[in-house]
């Protein structure tokens, strides 16, 4: 009986010998972490409905030349200014998207326009859709980031049902959520589309 036991016993220490090992190796990484040296050179949203809404899109953000290059198109707006944050959190889970947060904001700065010196890092204004309810994004902003302590990835962007007047603390009085997404690291080698 007690031969019969060793090898069982010998396996149990070798598997934890191999989890220790495992986890030794990945320096306790949770599975996906980015190094801290990984450098992102492209961010990418998908921008969802949030409750009634029609409004969906995509955005990318690319680092340029010390700035984040913003580009992309959302579609089913009404026409005119639509105030187009980043929030605290990557959330879109609740049905108004509350779960996002507040703006994201982490130098603790006045609610601003993009321009402004004074600013939460996510005001990032207005986007303008054309008597179509199609926006069409191509801005540049030097104060969001892909890495750092502004960075933006894992955080949401939230498109608004109004326009953000640029003032109103602590949000632009820019009125309820109407899309909603997380903010991802970009594939750069994305796949050949399918035919």
């Amino acid at each position: 009986m007690l031969n019969r036991a060793l090898p069982l016993r010998r396996a149990g220490i070798l598997a934890v010998l191999g989890i220790v090992a495992v986890v030794l190796v990945l320096g306790g990484k949770a599975a996906g972490e980015a190094d801290k040296d990984e450098k992102i050179e492209k961010a990418i949203v998908v921008l969802h409905p949030v409750g009634d809404s029609k409004v969906h899109g995509s955005l990318t953000f690319a680092q340029k030349d010390g700035a984040i290059e913003i580009s992309g198109e959302i579609t089913g707006l009404s026409p005119g200014q639509h105030g187009f944050h980043i929030h605290e959190f990557g959330d879109c889970s609740s049905l108004d998207a509350g779960s996002a947060g507040g703006h994201f904001n982490p130098t603790n700065m006045p609610h601003g326009g993009p321009t402004d010196a004074k600013r939460h890092v996510g005001d990032l204004g207005n986007v303008e859709a054309d008597k179509n309810g199609k926006a069409v994004v191509k801005m540049t902003d030097k104060v969001i980031q892909l890495q750092g302590p502004s960075s933006i990835v894992g955080r949401s962007v939230i498109i608004h049902a109004g326009v953000d007047d640029l003032k109103t603390q602590p949000t632009g009085n820019a009125g309820a959520r109407a899309a909603c997404g997380v903010i991802g690291i970009a594939n750069p080698k994305p796949p050949a589309p399918k035919k």
